[in-house]
């Protein structure tokens, strides 16, 4: 992991930090807050799609670490550092498990190398890089995570950003292809299924705000699952995959949905 840290650009909104602002974090700007700010007035149920999706990511990773045994992780799309870390979730389960962050947002990195620790016996670290770039991703990550055997690929809310149809595609099969048998991928986006009318709005506020994110439907979502076996229930809002047990009974759709799937 490098040393040099880039130049924070508090002009421009960043993903990462307006899904912090949406989760009630801190570690945001001005500008991320007012693109926040106009997303939720014209789609206010993001903000719920931001805690779901979080929720999403612990149940995952505790099935994956504790039911399937899965020890390692790469989580692409990190985010700025919150509550229930993937790491954090995993190594509560087994101290063994060895995680690789990557995201590109200098604010990111700042707190990643700050609280982004590992227990003794297993791993953390970061990758400074883009999604657009696999081929770098896979290099760097394979210094901590060993590829012959399972990982969890983790893709949250990170295909969004890319918004060709083609290369979001062409992105998820090349990391897929290098993972071995036995590997997962967990993958969560936004999708305009539905309110289509306000997701479609808060498309358009975010891509005029300089922070583009492409929604997609429930039948692209679940075309980045081709040739893996998805694991029970399939693709469904991230509310609904696997939640836990409460009094209240289902709890509502949101529009984000999301998949676990095996490689066999």
């Amino acid at each position: 992991m490098t040393n040099d840290t880039p130049k924070i650009d508090t002009t421009t909104p960043h993903s990462a930090r307006v899904w912090n602002y949406w989760l009630g974090g801190k570690d945001n700007y001005e500008i991320d807050r007012q693109v926040g700010d106009q997303v939720r007035q014209v789609y206010p149920g993001i903000v719920d799609v931001a805690r779901h999706s979080r929720a999403f990511l612990g149940r995952a990773v505790r099935h994956l670490a504790g039911e399937a045994g899965i020890t390692q992780f790469l989580d692409i799309g990190t985010g700025l550092p919150t509550a229930d870390n993937t790491h954090e979730v995993a190594q509560r389960i087994d101290p063994t498990c060895r995680i690789v962050y990557v995201d590109n947002d200098p604010l990111v990195l700042v707190h990643a190398r700050a609280l982004l620790t590992s227990t003794p016996q297993g791993a953390c670290d970061y990758i400074d890089a883009d999604v657009c770039d696999p081929g770098h991703i896979l290099t760097q990550a394979a210094a901590t995570l060993d590829f012959t055997r399972p990982i969890a690929l983790m893709m949250l809310g990170i295909l969004g950003n890319v918004w060709d149809d083609k290369q979001a595609s062409e992105i998820c099969e090349q990391l897929v292809a290098a993972l071995p048998p036995g590997s997962y991928l967990v993958l969560e986006d936004g999708t305009n299924a539905i309110d289509p009318e306000a997701a479609a709005e808060a498309e358009k506020t975010r891509a005029e705000a300089g922070d583009p994110y492409k929604l997609r439907t429930p039948d692209q979502i679940a075309a980045f699952f081709d040739g893996l076996q998805l694991i029970e229930p399939g693709v469904v809002s991230v509310s609904r995959w696997r939640p836990e047990a409460n009094p209240w009974g289902e709890p509502a759709e949101v529009t984000a949905y999301c998949g676990v799937a095996k490689k066999l």
